[in-house]
């Protein structure tokens, strides 16, 4: 596929520019997949921004496993839900938490994001922090040869979509998640691996910006690539404190120091 064919997933009009350069250490999560019923990976993840030693936090998507809505902050059986949001905004009274949505919760608005005491940004967002730029990115919208999702993302996350959804009842909202999470179950067993991104894409979106590295999670793959011209991705690991091994991985630049992966140990205990 040539590069222009590849980029199937054009850059936002409006593209979120940061100007870290103060920072000493950013720290990336992404995928952590909070549930209620999942409490040693909520446990593991509390105590991952307890002991956080960063200057600012970047949430890549997919912070909650599904997220049906914004107003399910006023129904009581989201103690959970508002529990988490407390936490963040705990910590980010001591540093900025920059945050873009996900597949699983992009109905993630902005009563929420306030809640939790984010900002928001574009998807990809261009971060100046080190020498050279770096774009930070979900992912979903880099997987260009898992055709079904990306015309299930492009009318799903159309505005009049969002408003039609934001407009239904919760409990609609909920039997559709339902079914969403049914369907994509099963599309995972009948593929022999994930869909990865398009590195086409990538490089493209990177050519565009002027940026040198891409940092994205979404594919579960953690691992760092190079590719050409001289530029890098770096995929985030989801996190799963029951797996065997645990994987509860979070990413850190640190000045002078590139970047390095970071392993929680004993998450249940923690």
């Amino acid at each position: 596929m040539s590069d222009e064919d590849a980029l199937a997933a054009p850059l936002p009009a409006t593209l979120t520019t940061l100007d870290l350069r103060h920072c000493q250490r950013i720290a990336f999560l992404s995928d952590v997949h909070l549930q209620a019923n999942e409490p040693a990976t909520f446990h593991a993840w509390a105590q991952h921004l307890h002991t956080l030693n960063a200057d600012a936090l970047f949430i890549l998507g997919d912070l909650f496993d599904v997220w049906l809505g914004d107003d399910i902050l006023q129904h009581p059986p989201a103690v959970f839900e508002r529990d988490c949001l407390a936490r963040l905004h705990r910590l980010s009274q001591t540093q900025p938490i920059y945050w873009l949505v996900g597949n699983r919760d992009f109905l993630f608005g902005a009563t929420a994001c306030e809640a939790a005491g984010m900002t928001a940004i574009s998807d990809p967002c261009l971060v100046q922090a080190d020498n050279q730029p770096w774009l930070v990115s979900h992912g979903d919208a880099l997987c260009l040869s898992d055709t079904a999702y990306q015309t299930y993302r492009k009318t799903i996350r159309s505005p009049h979509s969002l408003e039609q959804l934001n407009a239904s009842s919760l409990q609609d909202r909920m039997e559709l998640a339902k079914t969403l999470k049914a369907h994509s179950l099963a599309n995972k067993t009948m593929m022999e691996s994930w869909a990865d991104v398009d590195e086409g894409a990538c490089v493209q979106w990177l050519k565009a910006c002027g940026a040198s590295v891409l940092i994205h999670g979404h594919t579960h793959l953690p691992q760092d690539h190079l590719m050409t011209p001289p530029y890098e991705r770096i995929v985030l690991s989801d996190w799963d404190a029951l797996a065997s091994p645990p994987r509860l991985q979070s990413l850190l630049w640190q000045r002078g120091h590139g970047f390095s992966r970071h392993a929680l140990t004993d998450p249940v205990n923690a």
